[in-house]
């Protein structure tokens, strides 16, 4: 009787290690760009033209991740971009996300930003000292990758400032490359 016991208890541990390990690998980071770019230049008739400075730079950080369920209705990307000191955070949440190796998140921090936390110095790519990203589903983080090589949640002892790294609906890149990214759920719903 005792051993059934223990080897039913041995049996359900290891099912319940399985199932942890499986649906930590549900979702995974496999890469992390920064790229420094322009704003869009769009015309169009009916209004006043306004010029663009083309020397204002954006930091894109994008992100390719793989899924392997079907599909998945909701991940939430937590970005950390250390620069000059500070913690720049940001986090986007997007649904209907199908299985694949392929999936992109992408965010953006403006020039003015960039001008502010640099201190009105030129930003090059390299100014950037580390850029985290995390994701989150029900709360509970599925991956966590650094960008660079870094203990798991660096970020977390240091200063943090929100409201700086903005997903790409707040920004003039919202309507390029629609099939790029994956669907960003609109606040509210």
């Amino acid at each position: 009787m005792k051993a059934s016991s223990l080897l039913g208890l041995f049996t359900s541990s290891l099912l319940i290690a399985y199932t942890q390990i499986g649906s930590a690998a549900d979702f995974q980071i496999t890469k992390i760009t920064k790229n420094l770019i322009s704003t869009p230049d769009f015309s169009y008739g009916g209004g006043g033209r306004y010029r663009i400075n083309q020397g204002d730079r954006w930091l894109e950080v994008e992100v390719e991740f793989s899924a392997a369920p079907d599909w998945t209705d909701e991940l939430t990307f937590k970005y950390y971009i250390l620069f000059n000191g500070n913690v720049l955070t940001g986090e986007v949440t997007h649904m209907n996300i199908p299985a694949g190796r392929e999936n992109r998140s992408v965010m953006y921090v403006s020039p003015g930003a960039l001008a502010r936390f640099g201190n009105n110095r030129p930003i090059a790519v390299n100014s950037f000292q580390n850029i985290a990203v995390q994701i989150v589903q029900g709360g509970a983080v599925k991956d966590e990758v650094s960008l660079a090589r870094a203990q798991p949640q660096w970020f977390a002892a240091l200063p943090q400032i929100s409201g700086f790294v903005l997903n790409k609906n707040e920004t003039p890149f919202a309507p390029l490359y629609w099939d790029r990214y994956e669907q960003i759920k609109a606040s509210g719903r």
